[in-house]
């Protein structure tokens, strides 16, 4: 393509580190889009004639049949999507194809398809998402009153429903959707037109190329339009939020599934066995979503490291933009669908939730409380009476709603009988009405009422 200032051909290695066809052909509908808009804007303006423009469309079409079909042959040696597609189009329809890069650049023209591509991409996210947050409120609705141990340092803290634990994590999607949202605002703008990096002298219409390709506006500066890759990083940094939330839901499922803890349990669809040790019975999707997650923070991280030191505009350094983002998103994706179809797999064992929920003295906040409710104690002196009474539970290797009342009441004498009422697991979550807290009327208004939006598109 610059043959008359190149004399030879490039040595084999640089041919082989030049060219990103082998992962940028995954923007064709995007650069052929692009393409389109920017041909019809050149005939509008009167750059190129009417007739040119319809051939360059017909070609392009032609193009997208082919890629579509399978029966585009990409070449390396053209170096990426963009020359793959000029080459092609010069092969169908000839000289007018050459007139279709005027008053662009490859600089503009692969940040307008990344950012297409982005934007896309973030919408199939949200979609994702929104179908992991509706399979964690159905679940959640019906587990609303399934009480399980609460953790902090992953020791038993307080009782809580396992309907409230699933939601905790629909309110992270919810501000994994919202960070994707923003994220598609500030990509939402065209670098079309920029050209090479400062602009054109030709009397293009940038901002019909933009409504074309569904951006809110051009952007304004040609230098930063070329030369940044902000709108990746910040998709990037909203998807590793969103598989940090995911692995560590992951983490929990696969510790959950163990016959040791055994609260709940995944189906053949979601676990894979052993090739030597016939009783297994593995999450392997929960540790693989785990494992994902090093992927797509790594992409965020290597793109940040890419990016740091370049001057402006556009440096041959941001090639190295796509193929690491592409990949953490295919990931994500990925990633999401399995701990959606693990969530609508997976079999709570009731029972043993409902025993672990009582165990470690859980409800020992509760009889706390009790104390500062029925006999106005400050709180710190009953928090030191029901560590005493933890302890002589201990010694007595029973649980608190098993310790004689006669025990209590040797260590502070106005207990009463009364103090059952509050020392069952299901008390204690039932207690915990106050907003936001776990209790079943709580769990089921806030379930139906994300299932209500979810429904809504919201």
């Amino acid at each position: 393509m610059w043959g008359g200032r190149f004399r030879t051909s490039p040595d084999a290695v640089m041919e082989d580190i030049n060219a990103s066809v082998d992962f940028d052909r995954h923007l064709f509908r995007q650069d052929i889009a692009a393409s389109q808009a920017h041909a019809a804007m050149l005939a509008k303006q009167g750059i190129i004639t009417a007739d040119d423009a319809r051939k360059i469309a017909h070609g392009l079409d032609t193009i997208l049949s082919e890629i579509e079909s399978g029966k585009f042959k990409f070449k390396r040696a053209l170096e990426d999507i963009h020359m793959n597609v000029e080459s092609r189009l010069a092969e169908l329809i000839g000289l007018a194809a050459g007139r279709l890069h005027t008053a662009r650049s490859r600089n503009d023209q692969v940040a307008t398809d990344f950012r297409l591509w982005i934007k896309a991409t973030i919408d199939a996210v949200d979609v994702a998402l929104a179908a992991y947050q509706r399979a964690l409120a159905e679940k959640a609705l019906e587990h609303a009153a399934t009480v399980m141990p609460g953790f902090t340092h992953l020791q038993p803290a307080q009782p809580v429903t396992f309907g409230h634990h699933l939601l905790a994590y629909v309110e992270m999607a919810a501000r994994d959707r919202g960070r994707f949202a923003d994220a598609r605002k500030r990509a939402n703008f065209c670098p079309l037109g920029a050209a090479a990096l400062a602009g054109t002298a030709f009397p293009i219409d940038r901002d019909a190329t933009a409504k074309t390709l569904g951006f809110e506006a051009p952007m304004a500066n040609s230098l930063d339009a070329v030369s940044d890759r902000d709108f990746v990083l910040e998709a990037l940094a909203a998807a590793g939020i969103t598989a940090v939330h995911l692995s560590r839901f992951a983490e929990e499922i696969v510790v959950w599934c163990s016959p040791l803890v055994g609260l709940i349990s995944l189906s053949d669809r979601f676990t894979s066995g052993s090739s030597i040790m016939p009783q297994k019975r593995n999450p392997d999707a929960a540790e693989l979503v785990r494992a994902k997650t090093g992927r797509i923070i790594g992409a965020l991280e290597a793109l940040l490291i890419v990016m740091k030191g370049l001057p402006l505009a556009y440096q041959k350094d941001m090639q190295e933009d796509k193929e690491g983002a592409m990949d953490a998103f295919s990931a994500l994706l990925l990633s999401i669908a399995a701990m959606t179809g693990m969530v609508r797999d997976m079999t709570p064992d009731v029972a043993r939730m409902r025993q672990a929920a009582g165990a470690g003295y859980s409800t020992a906040t509760d009889l706390a409380d009790w104390l500062v409710r029925t006999h106005n104690m400050p709180f710190r002196e009953a928090h030191h009476v029901t560590g005493r009474i933890v302890a002589k539970a201990a010694a007595e290797n029973v649980s608190l709603d098993r310790l004689p009342l006669a025990a209590m009441q040797a260590i502070e004498k106005r207990i009463t009988n009364d103090v059952f009422t509050v020392l069952s697991a299901e008390d204690s979550a039932k207690s915990r009405a106050s907003y936001g807290g776990t209790a079943p009327k709580n769990v089921r208004r806030q379930a139906n009422r994300w299932l209500k939006a979810l429904e809504k598109g919201r």
